[in-house]
């Protein structure tokens, strides 16, 4: 910095001011100052900057299985939110998740300096380990429970379910089948939630759901199933994935979609609109996610903790001609 300071005939503190965007500076000298950058090839050393500011500029963020779709979507939206905020983001994606696992990762974090941390915490195995949290440490869940002891950010789960269900009934379907999320998962608790809500409350049978794991494999065997049944003409799928899945089980077995089945997914993946046929489905808005998840971390930072609110994403639902009037 006093290198660019000599070169731009100017003081150390201009050179502080322009870095930091301080609107006292006159528009000639700060041009003079970012010229001299430029020619210098001056970085900031953020390690320096970290020993007197107290913040390292750093967001920790702890997640499961980033392959699949809905974490990676969400860690993708924390760390475009962050990078526009002017954070970095060290992410650490754990294997298997249970609160040692998420205990220690938080740890490891912690001991990297990070000034807040993300816990994208989809189980309910995971939630003990936030009880463990260093005292101080702003942190914000995604995707967490009613009873959370820190804010959590969520998409409403049990509403897309509804929305999937309902446009089902309103096609004229008697009743809708569901393939859910694995075990222990809060997002297959919330849409399993909201898909017998909306069957009970409009007097029609609820079937027995069909148990899945998000993977196209675990649809396609739980299509087999439904397609050998009578009487289904309509599926609800908890996930894109396992709706693909389904649909090629369906294919196989002569079973026409939306002719003879309606099918529903969740996500609205990339590539759900190139599905045979393209898939009607529930879409999460992950950036939106993001953004929040960064809003409340960097006000704890700036005010201290906060209290364990909860924030709720609305989805959305995108019509496709995967679904059609009952026959």
């Amino acid at each position: 910095m006093a290198d660019v300071a000599r070169e731009a005939g100017v003081s150390h503190q201009t050179v502080s001011r322009v870095l930091n965007h301080h609107p006292n500076v006159r528009a000639d000298t700060r041009a003079r100052v970012e010229e001299a950058i430029t020619r210098l090839g001056y970085r900031r050393n953020l390690v320096a900057r970290a020993l007197v500011t107290k913040r390292s500029r750093t967001l920790g963020v702890v997640s499961f299985d980033t392959t699949l779709y809905g974490p990676a979507s969400t860690i993708y939206g924390i760390e475009q939110a962050a990078r526009t905020a002017g954070y970095f983001v060290s992410i650490v994606s754990l294997k298997s998740i249970d609160s040692d696992n998420v205990r220690d990762a938080i740890g490891y974090l912690t001991e990297q300096g990070v000034d807040g941390v993300v816990v994208v915490a989809p189980q309910r195995s995971a939630w003990r380990a936030l009880d463990n949290l260093p005292s101080g440490m702003p942190a914000v869940a995604v995707e967490g429970m009613h009873n959370a002891c820190v804010p959590v950010v969520c998409i409403d789960q049990v509403q897309g379910a509804r929305l999937a269900t309902r446009h089902l009934l309103d096609q004229g379907h008697e009743t809708v089948w569901h393939v859910t999320g694995p075990t222990d998962w809060l997002e297959t608790e919330g849409r399993i939630a909201g898909w017998r809500a909306v069957l009970e409350e409009a007097g029609r049978p609820v079937p027995e759901p069909l148990a899945g794991d998000w993977s196209p494999r675990a649809g396609y065997e739980a299509g087999k199933s439904l397609a050998a049944m009578k009487g289904v003409t309509a599926i609800f799928t908890a996930n894109d994935q396992m709706a693909l899945g389904v649909l090629r089980a369906l294919s196989e077995k002569g079973v026409r979609v939306p002719d003879d089945i309606s099918v529903v997914g969740f996500d609205d993946i990339p590539e759900s609109e190139f599905f045979s046929p393209p898939l009607t489905t529930v879409r999460q808005d992950f950036a939106a996610v993001g953004r929040q998840c960064i809003e409340v971390l960097l006000r704890q930072i700036d005010m201290g903790p906060a209290t364990a609110e909860r924030l709720v994403v609305p989805p959305g639902f995108v019509v496709r001609s995967s679904t059609a009037p009952a026959r």
